[in-house]
């Protein structure tokens, strides 16, 4: 199994003749996410699925039965007993940090959703431990494997629409729509809310693109129908080079079908925008378009930027990720080229950093501050028949 990562092309990637033998994985956690895994591991050259572990026994009695795969209700059991090279981490963040670090200590390669954990000096932690043992250690931002949005990365190291100046990152979806009982997504230890479950795409995003900010301001932690954490996300990021962003984030909207996540990025030259679907790409007459493009507008779609992948299940990006993964320690690298888990610490570093500034107090700003805004902020969420 090769498939060339998102970073190189063709003729950068060496085929081997080698025979490889085959990842013994085991998964932890068979929600949706962690039974998505499951499948498109399952069907991957020179990988072997040697356990499942769940809390809930009826979906590993079924999982047993239908499958074959051995099961498991312990993670260290599993780990202990079927003897795997690498696993899989798909349960709720809040338990992130503890199976991360029994999988390192294990000596075992590790893929694990994002968020990598809720805290970000946890994170570094878990990335310093798996740098020093040399193991592949990768983060779920499937975002990075998404065609557009690798077109984006190219684009700006290209510098075809010159000095960016400007960046927003928007992503909505229609996740928390009524007051409920909570679930793990939305419980801020278990989960981490919106910032942490969704906001986390966008963010990474920017990360990619441009690096950790020098100071984020203006962060807004807005419930909407959650009790215990946010369900919208607005934040401000200043770069030390004068390059600002904004992220917008809100998982109670229902006016979109399903999680839509979009990058725009103006630069001096020209602006980009793109989601799944496609890129579009302005530039100014008087400069020289990188190859394929011309000036004005441009618009390439995902279907034409898409490499194939081995097997299709939810977007070509979530196998190419594991792919990724796979090849990496096939390879022996002593790292993951993409999603490592040092670039997931620096966004969990952003996410820690919002929070931060969400929570300190406003500083009085004319007329507008003090009592009288607070009573305009109530009457108007009342007018819209939102939570105090």
């Amino acid at each position: 199994m090769t498939i060339h990562h998102p970073t190189e092309s063709p003729a950068e990637v060496a085929s081997s003749t080698e025979p490889e033998s085959a990842v013994r994985l085991g998964v932890v956690g068979a929600g949706k996410m962690g039974l998505s895994h499951l499948s498109i591991a399952r069907a991957l050259e020179h990988v072997e699925v040697v356990g499942v572990c769940d809390a809930t026994d009826y979906l590993l009695d079924i999982l047993g039965k239908y499958t074959g795969v051995r099961t498991f209700g312990s993670a260290e059991r599993m780990m202990g007993e079927a003897q795997p090279d690498a696993i899989l981490i798909a349960t709720p963040t809040g338990s992130h940090a503890a199976l991360v670090g029994s999988a390192l200590d294990n000596g075992l390669h590790v893929f694990c959703e994002k968020p990598l954990t809720l805290r970000a000096d946890e994170s570094r932690e878990l990335a310093q431990r798996a740098a020093a043992r040399g193991l592949v250690a990768q983060v779920g931002y499937h975002n990075r494997f998404i065609a557009t949005f690798q077109e984006v990365k190219r684009l700006l190291a290209m510098n075809a629409i010159g000095r960016p100046g400007h960046i927003l990152a928007e992503a909505y979806g229609p996740v928390v729509l009524k007051q409920k009982g909570s679930t793990w997504r939305s419980r801020r230890a278990t989960g981490g809310g919106c910032l942490y479950d969704y906001a986390a795409h966008p963010i990474d995003l920017v990360n990619w693109y441009a690096g950790t900010p020098g100071s984020v301001r203006g962060s807004v932690l807005h419930s909407i129908f959650s009790s215990e954490t946010d369900d919208e996300v607005y934040s401000t990021f200043l770069y030390d080079d004068g390059l600002t962003a904004h992220i917008s984030v809100n998982w109670s909207d229902d006016s979109y079908r399903k999680m839509s996540t979009s990058v725009t990025v103006s630069g001096s030259a020209g602006r980009i925008f793109a989601d799944r679907q496609e890129i579009r790409v302005y530039l100014r007459d008087g400069v020289e378009p990188p190859p394929g493009y011309r000036p004005g507008w441009n618009v390439r779609y995902t279907t034409e930027l898409t490499p194939p992948v081995s097997f299709y299940l939810r977007g070509e990006e979530y196998t190419a990720q594991l792919e990724s993964f796979f090849d990496d320690i096939h390879a022996q690298e002593r790292h993951a080229r993409q999603n490592s888990f040092d670039s997931a610490a620096a966004t969990d570093a952003i996410l820690d950093a919002i929070v931060q500034d969400a929570e300190r107090p406003d500083p009085a700003m004319g007329p507008l501050a003090g009592s009288a805004a607070a009573d305009e902020r109530r009457r108007m969420r009342r007018r819209w028949g939102l939570k105090r």
